[in-house]
């Protein structure tokens, strides 16, 4: 599995995430870099979610923030901030029962992914951001359990981008965690995802 560190640059004034965010704007910015531009095209516009829980109707509560420099484009990239407070327990996905459809219908993750594979077209990108958090002294990493559900819903796991909260100094780096960060946790992960269609989809 591919795995790359992404760091702040030394003078970055703003290492951390803000409160309620999984990745802080300097991250953002290399996303759209990184992932936005294409040999011989503008770069793609950015839709970017923060998801706050996963109750029925979560779509409708889900702020949104597009970033674009105008050009027009069907949406083929998807940024989801998973803020690791609102992750629910993996057990606690109900069903809704339709089967017209799929997961798409479902509450939860499942149903969450089934609708974002929906959206993006063949080779979409669906990069979710997350970090681990600390129950009752027990140190959670959703990370498994969410490409896992990503992978049912027909993504395929491409790369995972360990975003570092320290500040580079010198040979060292100097901790900069967020603020509502569980205690001893450093980083956020970003994890990119492309979405798979059968062939004429």
């Amino acid at each position: 599995m591919p795995t790359t560190i992404w760091l702040p640059a030394p003078d970055e004034p703003h290492a951390a995430p803000a409160a309620g965010t999984v990745l802080p704007d300097w991250a953002i910015e290399r996303i759209r870099t990184v992932f936005t531009a294409r040999a011989g095209q503008l770069p793609v516009p950015l839709l970017k979610i923060s998801l706050q829980d996963t109750k029925p109707g979560m779509d409708a509560r889900t702020p949104v923030v597009t970033y674009t420099d105008g050009t027009p484009s069907r949406l083929s990239l998807l940024l989801a901030e998973l803020h690791p407070d609102a992750l629910p327990d993996p057990t606690d996905n109900p069903l809704c029962g339709v089967s017209e459809m799929p997961g798409a219908m479902e509450d939860g993750w499942p149903g969450f992914f089934h609708r974002a594979h929906r959206l993006l077209p063949a080779d979409g990108l669906l990069l979710l951001a997350t970090r681990q958090r600390r129950d009752e002294g027990i140190l959670t990493d959703p990370l498994g359990s969410l490409i896992a559900s990503a992978r049912t819903a027909g993504f395929r796991y491409l790369q995972h981008v360990i975003v570092a909260h320290a500040h580079p100094a010198d040979d060292r780096l100097i901790p900069t965690p967020p603020t509502d960060a569980s205690p001893g946790v450093a980083h956020s992960d970003l994890v990119a995802l492309s979405a798979v269609h059968p062939t004429g989809a």
